[in-house]
C-alpha cells in the first residue's frame, strides 16, 4: 500500500488519507459496487443489458497496476469514499477509468482531488496525455473534466445521447 499526497484544505477537514491499490483489496469493493448500481440506473438498457457489469469487468485487474497502471482510493476515517484508476492507452498515454466519489460524499471537490491525484502520477509514471471517457449522462462529469482543463474529443453543442461516449484528452506537465 503506498499513501500519496495531502488533499487540499477543501477537503481536509478530516482524516483523508489517499491509497494505491490493488483492484482485489477489500477497500476497493465498496466503491465499484455503487458505480455498477448507479451505472444501472442512469443508463438502464441504453447499451445493452448488464452493459455496467460488463464496463466494470471490461480490463484484467492487472493493466491497472503498476508500473502501467494505477487505482487509487481515498479513504476518509476509514471509509473508502472516492477513487479512480488509469491503465496504458499507449506509449504515452494514460487512460483514465472510474473516477468516483460514494455518493454520499459528493460536492466536496473530492472528484475533483482525485482527478490531480491521477494526473500526478501519470505524470510521475511518464504518461505526458491523458485520454478519458465518460457517458452522456453524466452531465457533472462532464463539467469536471471541461473545468480540469480537459478538451472535448466531440462536439458540445451536440446531444450527448447520441455521441454515447465523450472522449477527452489533456496534456499532462512533466513530472520527475
Amino acid at each position: 500500500m503506498e499513501q500519496l499526497t495531502a488533499p487540499p484544505a477543501r477537503v481536509q477537514e478530516s482524516a483523508l488519507a489517499v491509497l494505491n491499490l490493488p483492484m482485489h483489496d477489500v477497500r476497493v469493493r465498496p466503491l465499484l459496487d455503487e458505480l455498477a448500481r448507479e451505472y444501472d440506473a442512469r443508463y438502464g438498457n441504453l447499451f445493452g443489458r448488464g452493459a455496467a457489469a460488463e464496463e466494470l469487468n471490461r480490463y484484467p485487474a492487472a493493466e491497472f497496476a503498476a508500473p502501467g497502471g494505477a487505482l487509487l482510493i481515498v479513504q476518509e476515517n476509514g471509509e473508502s469514499v472516492a477513487g479512480g484508476a488509469f491503465r496504458r492507452h499507449g506509449p504515452k498515454t494514460a487512460e483514465f477509468k472510474r473516477i468516483w466519489t460514494h455518493s454520499a460524499h459528493r460536492r466536496r471537490g473530492l472528484a475533483r482531488f482525485v482527478l490531480a491525484e491521477l494526473e500526478t502520477l501519470a505524470a510521475h509514471r511518464g504518461y505526458s496525455r491523458v485520454y478519458l471517457t465518460t457517458g452522456p449522462r453524466q452531465p457533472e462529469a462532464k463539467y469536471l473534466y471541461l473545468n480540469s482543463g480537459y478538451e472535448p474529443q466531440f462536439d458540445l453543442a451536440a446531444d450527448p445521447e447520441t455521441i454515447k461516449f465523450l472522449a477527452f484528452t489533456k496534456d499532462l506537465e512533466p513530472r520527475g
